[in-house]
């Protein structure tokens, strides 16, 4: 089949890759504009921008998938099916109904739990012990398509949501080739989405990556392997913002306050609503990342003091 690969940021590269050496021909690739980047706010294109600039295949950037000069381009194209990966933006149906497959997108969830922007980091923040990628035809709802196939992953216990999310990347870019060429072979079926067990995944916010330190140990590790790398893990110390790295429960510990901390000769511990966690990597501001116990000498950490 002639295909079109429709994404934008590194996650998507794997599925490009996998879909460019695949037996089908890749045609193009549409992705989000160049953006600012980096201290001089110069344009930087999106890593599967640059994948098709190293390799010689047309780039297509939207500003909107509606604006005509795109809708004329994908006709003359005319591509057999658009496989999708976090593209990032809407798709409307004047674009959907081009390719006589339509439009079919890799979703990092199974679905139809976590529809959404970010499928792993809610699996992590929540405590799923298990996750997987679906493969879906894209319509206007929110990842609601009928889906083609999908794959499982365990959650790790020390999994953050970029290890989770590279596995799922290369283990998913399998699926979607299978899938294009199930539909090319004619053998695809589609199986709507259950009614039960929808469960929704907005992009988690800077607010959403603030350690709440009167959670009880477990979720405040979840909510800093859920926020790393993206957006970020947080907290304050003495009215500064620091970043953290990951946390472990720490059940030998003695009772703190919640964000009490105390500096031991080998760990730093902060307090939770239940026992105390070991801190991983400390990073304030303008610093860069270093071994918690490395930064609470550099600031003297005093008796008492406490994470906000």
């Amino acid at each position: 089949m002639r295909v079109i690969f429709a994404g934008t940021p590194a996650v998507a590269v794997p599925a490009l890759a996998a879909v460019a050496a695949s037996r089908h021909e890749l045609v193009a690739v549409v992705t989000r504009p160049d953006a600012p980047a980096g201290r001089g706010r110069g344009l930087s294109r999106s890593p599967v921008g640059e994948w098709a600039d190293e390799h010689g295949v047309e780039v297509l950037t939207p500003a909107r998938p509606r604006e005509p000069e795109f809708l004329d381009r994908l006709r003359e194209l005319a591509p057999d099916c658009v496989p999708v990966v976090a593209y990032g933006a809407l798709v409307p149906p004047a674009a959907l109904e081009i390719p006589r497959h339509g439009w079919i997108n890799l979703h990092f969830s199974l679905l139809p739990a976590w529809r959404g922007a970010a499928p792993v980091q809610h699996a992590v923040l929540h405590g799923d012990e298990l996750t997987g990628a679906s493969v879906f035809q894209l319509e206007q709802g929110l990842d609601t398509g009928p889906v083609f196939g999908t794959l499982t992953d365990e959650i790790r216990p020390g999994d953050t949501s970029g290890d989770l999310l590279e596995r799922l990347a290369g283990s998913g870019a399998g699926l979607l080739v299978a899938v294009l060429d199930a539909i090319a072979d004619g053998t695809a079926r589609a199986e709507p989405q259950p009614t039960d067990g929808v469960s929704l995944a907005p992009k988690l916010t800077v607010e959403d990556a603030r350690v709440r330190w009167t959670d009880p140990a477990f979720a405040v590790d979840r909510r800093v392997r859920a926020c790393t790398p993206a957006p970020g893990p947080w907290t304050t110390f003495r009215g500064e913002r620091v970043k953290l790295g990951p946390v472990v429960a720490a059940a030998d510990g003695p009772d703190l306050k919640p964000g009490e901390l105390l500096v031991e000769k080998a760990r730093v511990l902060a307090g939770t609503a239940t026992v105390p966690v070991r801190l991983g990597e400390v990073r304030a501001a303008g610093k860069r990342a270093m071994p918690a116990t490395d930064w609470a000498r550099g600031v003297r950490v005093g008796t008492g003091e406490e994470f906000a």
